[in-house]
């Protein structure tokens, strides 16, 4: 809303710096961080009020979490609200990759609400049946794919390999609601311990942030030999939005947590992240950036095959995190480890620019 006023001003004056893709990161960041830690305090004591018993925790699960009982859920409304304002009041609202993302993160986060939603009411922590929201996400990220796609071509760029990639054709729309929904779910799965998933994606949408960037830059994606997307710059922004809302939500999650996020904020963020990769073209990178969304998946496909093929478990619990507590380790201790991780397959992921 800014830029469209800043662009009808000529961009005159001290307006001249809303021009910059880089000034309105940086004021969207602030911006969703101020409006998240305002509200937050208020919104916690209305979701405690209203929920009661707040999230419903597994009895099968490590007995350390029973001590979390009454702790509100629905936290991921907060991002929502604080990513979505900063976004209409920064981004250039023309770009239809900005409404593509907005549609992923708004969309997922309802279907995330609902399942929050379910769980809370019924006091049981299944929620909406597994087909159905998948058909819901499904859905949504059809919708989006066909924005986005409209605007980029549909080859699969690989990372290490300048001006290598594989022409998909009409399966490209398919090929990027799957990266969308299984981003979405990868996030959700890794939200089971205090501050577990919000960090990494801070840490994921920090390193998109400068991968939209230049992207956006015919000059430096020509130096770099990445694919250029004509428009995808601005989703830096949508990036610093989502890293502002995170670091917000993360000054009450920290450890004890004073709300979850819940399938609200997971959901969205996660699908954000991939609707981000999709539009940017690098789709492959986001596997290694979010490598650690990848392996909390993993070890849930795994666990889940493994345990209907022969009647055992490989892991001690799933996902992947919970094994490693009922191994021992400290949730905090699982959750700095993993931050570490992130920031490793975070640098792995921006080495994919130069090593080509």
């Amino acid at each position: 809303m800014l830029y469209l006023i800043a662009e009808w001003l000529n961009f005159e004056g001290i307006f001249n710096l809303i021009r910059y893709q880089t000034f309105r990161s940086g004021a969207t960041l602030m911006t969703a961080l101020v409006i998240g830690l305002i509200i937050g305090p208020r919104f916690i004591n209305m979701l405690r009020v209203r929920q009661g018993k707040g999230q419903p925790i597994r009895e099968d699960g490590p007995q350390t979490h029973l001590a979390k009982v009454g702790t509100p859920t629905m936290g991921g409304l907060m991002i929502l609200i604080s990513l979505t304002f900063s976004m209409v009041m920064w981004m250039d609202l023309r770009n239809p990759f900005v409404w593509a993302c907005l549609a992923v993160t708004v969309g997922f986060g309802l279907i995330g609400f609902l399942d929050d939603y379910d769980k809370v009411t019924k006091a049981s922590h299944k929620g909406v049946s597994g087909k159905v929201r998948l058909l819901m996400e499904f859905a949504v990220a059809g919708v989006a794919s066909y924005l986005i796609v409209s605007q980029i071509n549909t080859n699969l760029y690989v990372p290490f390999l300048s001006d290598v990639s594989i022409p998909l054709g009409p399966f490209y729309y398919v090929f990027a609601a799957v990266v969308i929904v299984g981003a979405g779910n990868a996030v959700n799965l890794t939200d089971g311990l205090d501050g577990l998933a919000t960090m990494p994606v801070i840490i994921a949408s920090g390193t998109f942030a400068i991968i939209a960037y230049l992207v956006g830059r015919v000059d430096y994606s020509a130096y770099l030999g990445i694919p250029h997307v004509p428009g995808a710059g601005e989703l830096a922004i949508l990036c610093a939005a989502i890293m502002g809302a995170g670091l917000a939500f993360l000054w009450f999650n920290a450890p004890p947590a004073a709300v979850f996020m819940g399938d609200t904020g997971s959901l969205a963020l996660g699908g954000a992240l991939g609707a981000i990769a999709v539009a940017s073209h690098h789709e492959i990178v986001l596997a290694i950036v979010g490598g650690l969304f990848v392996m909390e998946a993993l070890s849930v496909i795994i666990q889940v095959f493994w345990f209907k093929r022969t009647g055992k478990r490989i892991f001690r619990m799933a996902p992947i995190h919970h094994h490693f507590e009922q191994k021992g380790w400290a949730e905090s201790t699982v959750v700095i480890r993993f931050w570490i991780v992130s920031i490793v397959l975070a640098l792995m992921g921006l080495a994919t620019l130069k090593l080509r």
